[in-house]
Formats: C-alpha cells, sequence, structure tokens
C-alpha cells in the first residue's frame, strides 16, 4: 500500500518555526483532502489543518493565526507552514491523505519538538 512520507519536523525553540511537508507521489488517484493530524504524548491524535481538493481550508483553534497549511496538486503535496510555535505544538506529526475512492492513507509520522 502506497504511503505518504513526511519530512520537516525537528527540535526548534519556543517562538521558532518549522516547515513541514508531506509527498503522496506514487499515489495514482485522485486525492479528495490533504491533512495533518499531531499525537502528543498520552493524548488523543487530533487535527491540526486540513485542506481540500479545492482549496477550503480549516484549522484546530489552538493554532489558527500561526500555522498555514497548503497543497501542490501537481505534486501531490501537502505542507504544513508552522511559526510561533509554543511548547505544547510538541507532538508527533501525521500526514493524511484520503482518496477520492478507497481508505484513507496516514504517513508514518514526524517528530516535532519545541523547547520552552
Amino acid at each position: 500500500q502506497v504511503q505518504p512520507v513526511e519530512s520537516g519536523g525537528g527540535l526548534v525553540q519556543a517562538g521558532g518555526s518549522l516547515r513541514l511537508s508531506c509527498a503522496a507521489s506514487g499515489i495514482i488517484f485522485s486525492i479528495n483532502a490533504m491533512g495533518w493530524y499531531r499525537q502528543a504524548p498520552g493524548k488523543q491524535r487530533e487535527l491540526v489543518a486540513r485542506v481540500s481538493s479545492v482549496g477550503s481550508t480549516n484549522y484546530a483553534d489552538s493554532v489558527k493565526g500561526r500555522f498555514t497549511i497548503s497543497r501542490d496538486n501537481a505534486k501531490n503535496m501537502v505542507y504544513l507552514q508552522m511559526n510561533f510555535l509554543e511548547p505544547e505544538d510538541t507532538a508527533v506529526y501525521y500526514c493524511n491523505v484520503v482518496p477520492t475512492s478507497g481508505s484513507t492513507l496516514w504517513g508514518q509520522g514526524t517528530q516535532v519538538t519545541v523547547s520552552s
């Protein structure tokens, strides 16, 4: 099964920025929505941001104004620009790809750690 591949995680100080990328290349069917979820230790996985095939976006309240999601349909890529990072943003970030048919796909995750 094709799996999206995330990159761009790492360690950053509070107030800093990171840009996550997710490559869904090799997925030959059409993609509907693409998004990012995160899971912190001891917590449930939660939606961070999502972008539809026509560019409509929605964000978790906790990241509005700080994070920006974008996608490149020609390359089957989705990005998450994260600014003004806070320690509470520390989590494993997962790429999520919803095809027009078939099962939702998840990446393996990339760790984001924000130090205070």
